[in-house]
């Protein structure tokens, strides 16, 4: 699953971005000689009758190219000469360049548009227990309150609020919160982030924020016994209801969970609720390594109310019009957010750990198409986003290099010597390089450390 999903998705950014210098090329009248997608020895080719371009998938599936009729790369013939890239202007040659992570960032806007209009599922942007001493807490937000609203836009999902938040901590600015209790009264708050910085974003830093979903309470009835297990040997029963524990209540499954674990080995005094009836149980959890660390358990899971936790799930649609809007907003705020980021990793902010390489993409890909086809659709238009920001850097080898050789040529009257070209080539093998080093580095670490 997790190499086809890599592959399909792959082959749809690359065609993508490809088409999107060959269309514009055609559209220039550019002879288009060769649409690869893949590097490397060509493992499939066709050219259909009366075609100009030969069609290839090539051996190495991380990304593509379209060759075009260049004299810098061969001899043209006379009658073709202005079809060659080169004879075309520096504002023909700009779109056909940019054309390509314009192609993506479209494509991303569609996939949105998608997925606004069939409905994207989400949980609720309901609060849970704000944990003390955390700027929520100093906020005065509070468990079971709705957040309605983040500086004016709106949050139907914790998704969005999580996407707010993310870019308000990068940005250091204090967040305008708007709440609703469960009375439906409507009140304001100003979360500062002031303590967290670029760096916090590597792990959950929605938790230093003090901030978590909220999750209907789960009770302590067993709902489930492992055969075999030592609740079972000590006569438990599927509904029993703990009540308390050594003669300390126990009001939430999570509470019990905790003395069990804290006890291995260890008779514990039960209390417990029987079809009405109070009865007095012993039981003995088990230890065993969690970690390196020795806790208890007893093979008993919660009794999970399914229709409470469905509750909280939510799905998020628009009209056709507000979810185009929803959609170039996306697509535009997630741009913008990946160029901050580059931004803060080059100057130190940002840990490069957040540069990911084609082993992390390919988990990703593998998670989301076994999640649904939402995800996985959302994960392509995230992918696309940054494949079309990415190739706009003013790196050689990538398309904004040549945008930028081909600006100082519009304002320079003439092309950027040879010796300068050679010399960008060689600096963006450098970068490019160096920065897959990085990618592939952090995606091993990941996969070692789980």
């Amino acid at each position: 699953m997790t190499l086809l999903a890599f592959i399909v998705a792959i082959a749809v950014l690359v065609v993508f971005h490809e088409l999107g210098h060959y269309w514009i090329a055609r559209w220039c009248d550019v002879k288009v000689l060769r649409f690869s997608v893949g590097f490397g020895k060509v493992i499939y080719a066709k050219r259909f009758a009366g075609g100009e371009t030969e069609w290839v998938v090539s051996a190495v599936p991380l990304g593509g190219y379209v060759k075009m009729l260049d004299e810098r790369e061969g001899d043209v013939p006379e009658n073709e000469l202005s079809r060659a890239f080169n004879r075309k202007s520096v504002a023909q040659r700009m779109a056909i360049v940019v054309a390509g992570p314009v192609a993506n960032l479209l494509l991303a806007v569609a996939l949105y548009f998608a997925l606004f209009i069939h409905g994207v599922p989400g949980i609720k942007p309901v609060l849970g227990e704000v944990a003390p001493g955390t700027p929520a807490a100093a906020a005065g937000l509070q468990s079971k309150k709705t957040v309605v609203s983040i500086d004016g836009q709106a949050t139907p999902s914790w998704q969005e609020i999580r996407w707010v938040l993310l870019d308000k901590v990068l940005q250091q600015k204090a967040a305008n919160i708007e709440l609703r209790s469960e009375e439906g009264e409507s009140e304001f708050r100003v979360l500062k982030v002031g303590s967290l910085t670029a760096a916090d974003l590597d792990g959950d830093f929605l938790r230093k924020l003090g901030l978590k979903p909220y999750q209907p309470p789960v009770y302590p009835i067993i709902g489930k016994l492992v055969e075999g297990g030592a609740a079972q040997r000590a006569g438990f029963l599927v509904d029993d209801r703990i009540l308390s524990v050594d003669g300390s209540t126990v009001e939430l499954w999570e509470d019990w969970v905790d003395v069990v674990r804290s006890h291995p080995g260890k008779t514990l005094d039960i209390e417990i609720e029987r079809a009405g009836m109070h009865l007095k149980m012993t039981v003995t959890p088990e230890p065993f390594d969690d970690g390196g660390k020795t806790v208890g358990r007893i093979g008993a899971a919660a009794f999970i109310d399914r229709a409470a936790f469905e509750g909280m799930i939510t799905e998020v649609s628009y009209p056709p019009v507000a979810a185009l809007q929803e959609s170039l907003r996306k697509t535009w705020d997630t741009a913008i957010f990946s160029l901050k980021m580059m931004g803060k990793m080059v100057m130190g902010e940002v840990s490069m750990k957040n540069l990911s390489g084609p082993i992390t993409i390919a988990d990703y890909a593998g998670q989301s198409a076994q999640i649904g086809l939402g995800a996985y659709i959302g994960f392509l238009a995230l992918i696309s986003i940054s494949l079309g920001v990415l190739n706009l850097l003013p790196i050689p080898l990538l398309d904004g290099g040549h945008l930028l050789y081909y600006a100082v040529e519009f304002f320079k009257g003439s092309p950027v010597s040879d010796s300068l070209w050679e010399a960008g080539q060689k600096v963006g093998i450098a970068l490019l390089v160096t920065m897959m080093a990085f990618a592939l580095y952090n995606d091993i670490s990941r996969l070692i450390s789980g």
